[in-house]
């Protein structure tokens, strides 16, 4: 289940816990009480501002209880993440099946991945009326291992289809890109509790091979759910919304609230409000949570939640 994903956005704040509490203070001046959460209700604390600081208790009790705490950087990029050693009960006997998959085993994994992503593409175009044809034929193609690269023909195709032919994407350029950077900021922290949860190793991928990267397994498995992220920023500017703002933020901190439905065309899980979740991984069939078919014997109540900002108060 996911909980409330609390973003520090302001300056100056210092963080602390109190009996079970997260405690937001001002530090400017007088130094006063900006708000509380119950830990217990964080699903990821993100610190998305300059001069937070925080105390050792609260980055332990958040590690104790699974939950992510997310540095941002410019533009809200990930610049870095804190989770926990200790995850699940089985975790040693996970992580070492993990070591143990071979080669051929991680190339047919990624190829599903490939395919899930294509498929939650051609959903996202359909769903916004524009050709989906070109993702579809596409999915037919992804071979073990996508040695021809098609999730990459797939993106040069699908951004210019959503968002227009002049549209590049840019993690360092402003409006779209920086909406797209956001949504992406809190899917990957939600992805990553989900990973830690399920006993596995964040470092432990199946295709990406960045050495610097943490977070291979999160970056591979995140990859199907972007789509999610694509769809609402389309909806926010159409309804001329083109800035990173508490709005916004909010909005975009709901997609991980979508509850997953099959989709009767596609196979797809959808949201009642046609907002496409997750693809069928492994055979996954009927109603169920966008991240379920992620990790076998993780259960999940459905992506419920919401954001709590800390914003401008004091």
């Amino acid at each position: 289940m996911v909980g409330r994903i609390v973003e520090i956005a302001d300056d100056r704040r210092h963080l602390s816990v109190f009996r079970g509490f997260l405690m937001v203070h001002t530090t400017g001046g007088t130094r006063q009480l900006a708000g509380k959460v119950p830990l217990d209700d964080i699903t990821a604390l993100i610190a998305n501002a300059h001069g937070i600081s925080y105390t050792n208790n609260l980055l332990v009790d958040l590690a104790e209880r699974g939950c992510p705490f997310v540095l941002c950087g410019a533009n809200h990029n990930v610049a870095g993440m804190l989770w926990p050693i200790d995850g699940h009960h089985v975790q040693a006997k996970r992580m070492e099946a993990q070591i143990a998959a071979s080669l051929p085993v991680q190339k047919r994994m990624w190829a599903s991945v490939v395919r899930a992503k294509l498929q939650q593409q051609a959903a996202v175009l359909e769903a916004c009326g524009a050709p989906d044809a070109p993702l579809n034929a596409l999915v037919r193609k992804v071979r073990s291992g996508d040695p021809d690269n098609i999730e990459a023909q797939g993106a040069r195709r699908y951004w210019g289809l959503l968002f227009g032919d002049g549209f590049k994407r840019d993690q360092k350029a402003d409006g779209v890109n920086a909406l797209l950077n956001y949504g992406y900021t809190i899917l990957r922290a939600t992805t990553a509790r989900a990973v830690i949860a399920a006993g596995l190793h964040p470092s432990i991928g199946l295709h990406h091979s960045n050495d610097a990267n943490a977070m291979r397994l999160v970056d591979d498995l995140m990859e199907p759910f972007r789509p999610m992220v694509d769809l609402k920023v389309r909806g926010l500017i159409r309804q001329g919304l083109f800035e990173v703002t508490p709005e916004t933020k909010k909005a975009l901190a709901l997609v991980m609230c979508a509850d997953m439905q099959r989709h009767a065309h596609h196979g797809l899980y959808a949201a009642p409000c046609g907002l496409p979740g997750a693809g069928v991984f492994g055979g996954a069939a009927g109603a169920g949570p966008a991240f379920a078919w992620l990790f076998a014997g993780h259960g999940s109540n459905g992506l419920r939640g919401s954001l709590t900002c800390f914003r401008g108060i004091g």
